[in-house]
């Protein structure tokens, strides 16, 4: 199995189950044609949330078309946990960093919100999306997190539910708690905010510790990047 090309089907445009024909995205036929070589008869495993994952076998591929037979199941479908990844717009190769170690780390949504420091205009969110896949893809996730498209900060504090905790990474905050401390974890559905390179600014600052559920965290005593801040965090409080 695991040598095997692991790639997502969504489930709105496919069903897996035994002896079901799928279309392949012409990303997959030339992934699998053109760079890996794959013809009629070798096996791939197709996976999404909804149905596990699938042994299958390439019925048909040419350029950037191709028809997959499922066979067996794999793996049973599993309930997603983990929690949700707000993190301010970095340039644009922090972001994927962002978006694919997340992936990794068990994130279950991404909201990328926009600060006052915020220095990247602008966002290409279905390429987020598809980063997401990729890794999901590579560390065996059946499910594939959301990548929701930016917003004001303020606007997703406002809308963030006040029975689920918010933990931020805030360097030399002298209330902070750390893993070490105890009691501070992660619950499915709690949240992890990270801020813009050079950090939030004051007035964002109190306004972010002034809501109830916002828990500041520290990472230790070294200034981290923004998207290494991201991992850390989620690594040290996270645990799914």
């Amino acid at each position: 199995m695991q040598d095997l090309p692991r790639l997502f089907l969504a489930p709105d445009t496919a069903t897996l189950s035994a002896g079901a024909a799928c279309d392949m995205t012409a990303a997959q036929a030339r992934y699998l044609g053109t760079v890996l070589r794959r013809d009629v008869g070798s096996e791939v495993a197709l996976f999404n949330a909804r149905d596990g994952e699938w042994r299958a076998t390439i019925a048909h591929v040419r350029r950037d078309r191709g028809t997959f037979a499922v066979q067996s199941r794999l793996r049973a479908p599993e309930t997603a946990t983990g929690p949700v990844l707000m993190f301010a717009l970095l340039k644009r190769d922090a972001t994927d960093l962002v978006v694919r170690m997340g992936t990794e780390l068990g994130v279950r949504r991404f909201l990328p919100v926009i600060t006052e420091r915020t220095n990247a205009a602008r966002v290409n969110v279905d390429r987020l999306r598809a980063i997401a896949v990729e890794a999901a893809e590579q560390c065996e996730r059946l499910d594939v997190p959301e990548v929701e498209e930016p917003a004001r900060l303020t606007d997703r504090l406002g809308a963030w539910p006040a029975e689920r905790a918010l933990l931020i990474a805030v360097e030399r905050m002298r209330d902070a708690v750390s893993d070490t401390d105890g009691g501070v974890r992660l619950a499915d559905g709690d949240g992890v905010l990270i801020g813009p390179e050079g950090g939030f600014a004051e007035t964002e600052l109190r306004a972010i510790l002034g809501r109830p559920f916002v828990r500041g965290v520290s990472l230790g005593r070294r200034i981290l990047r923004a998207d290494t801040a991201a991992a850390a965090t989620l690594a040290r409080f996270g645990g799914f």
